[in-house]
C-alpha cells in the first residue's frame, strides 16, 4: 500500500517537472532528482542518468515550441551546448564512474559519492537562487541582435557542463541565471533558449550512461510521459506571469528545494 501510494505521489510530481520546465525553463532536474531518488527508490547514481533523459525529453518538447514562437537565441544556444555537451559526456562517460563508492571518513560519519553528489548538487542550487532572488533585473536588449563573446559562452559551458554531468541536473537553474545576467537575455528568451541547451546536453549526456548501467525503460517512459504532459501547462502558465516575476519565483523554489536536500542528505548520517 505504502508502495502505491508513494508511486502515486512519483507520478503527480512527475507533471510538477514539466510544468517547472515549461514555466520557467529549468528546476526539471531538481525535482527529478528528489522524485526517483525518495519517491521512485532510484539509487542516486542512476537517478543521475534517468533524470538526463526525463529532463533532456520533456526540454526537447518546450524548447521547439519555444522556437516556433521566436523564443529561442541560437547562437548562444548552439556555442552553449557544443562546449557543455562534450564535457558532459566525457564526464559521464570516462570520468563518473571511475569515482569510488566510498570516499572518505570523517568523525565517524562515512561520506559516500551518492552523499556528495547530492550535497553539491544542493549547494549549487542556493548559489543560483541568492543570484536570482537578490540580484537587479538586467537591462534587456533584442535577443535576436546579441552576438555572444565565444569564448565566454565556451567557458560557462564548460563549467555548466561539469555540473550537468557529475549531478545529472539539466542545468536550468544555472543556465537560467547565466542567460539573464550575462547574456542579456530576456527572461521569456532565456527559457526558451535554456530549454534548448538542456534538452542537447541531458540527451546526448544519457548516452554516456547506456554503456555503464541497464535502464528501467518501463519505469522510465511512463514517467517520461507524464512530465511531457506537464511541461504544456507550464508553458500556457507561463505565457500569463511577467518575466521578472517569474524569475524570483524561480528562485526562491530553488532556495527551498536546496534546503531540503541538505536537511535530508545531513539527517541521513545519523540513521
Amino acid at each position: 500500500m505504502q508502495e502505491i501510494t508513494m508511486m502515486t505521489a512519483g507520478y503527480i510530481a512527475s507533471i510538477l517537472i514539466g510544468i517547472s520546465l515549461g514555466l520557467i525553463g529549468g528546476g526539471g532536474s531538481i525535482l527529478t532528482i528528489p522524485v526517483l531518488v525518495y519517491l521512485f527508490g532510484v539509487p542516486p547514481l542512476v537517478a543521475t542518468g534517468y533524470s538526463l533523459f526525463i529532463v533532456g525529453s520533456t526540454s526537447l518538447v518546450g524548447a521547439i515550441k519555444n522556437y516556433r514562437a521566436g523564443l529561442v537565441n541560437l547562437k548562444t544556444a548552439i556555442y552553449f551546448s557544443i562546449a557543455s555537451t562534450i564535457t558532459v559526456l566525457v564526464t559521464r562517460k570516462f570520468l563518473l564512474h571511475h569515482i569510488p563508492d566510498n570516499l572518505f571518513t570523517l568523525g565517524g560519519f562515512l561520506f559516500t559519492k551518492s552523499l556528495l553528489t547530492m550535497i553539491l548538487f544542493a549547494v549549487v542550487m542556493l548559489l543560483a537562487a541568492t543570484k536570482m532572488i537578490i540580484a537587479a533585473p538586467p537591462i534587456e536588449t533584442n535577443t535576436q541582435n546579441i552576438l555572444p563573446s565565444k569564448g565566454k559562452t565556451i567557458l560557462i559551458g564548460i563549467g555548466i557542463g561539469l555540473l550537468t554531468g557529475l549531478l545529472g541536473a539539466g542545468g536550468g537553474f544555472l543556465i537560467i541565471p547565466a542567460l539573464i545576467f550575462l547574456f542579456k537575455l530576456p527572461v521569456k528568451d532565456a527559457i526558451g533558449t535554456s530549454l534548448m541547451i538542456i534538452a542537447i546536453n541531458s540527451l546526448i549526456g544519457f548516452t554516456g550512461d547506456i554503456y555503464h548501467t541497464s535502464v528501467n525503460w518501463p519505469l522510465l517512459l511512463p514517467i517520461t510521459t507524464v512530465a511531457v504532459a506537464g511541461i504544456f501547462i507550464g508553458s500556457k502558465l507561463g505565457e500569463k506571469i511577467q518575466g521578472e516575476n517569474l524569475k524570483k519565483g524561480f528562485g526562491w523554489f530553488v532556495l527551498v528545494m536546496g534546503i531540503y536536500i541538505i536537511i535530508k542528505e545531513i539527517t541521513s548520517l545519523y540513521m
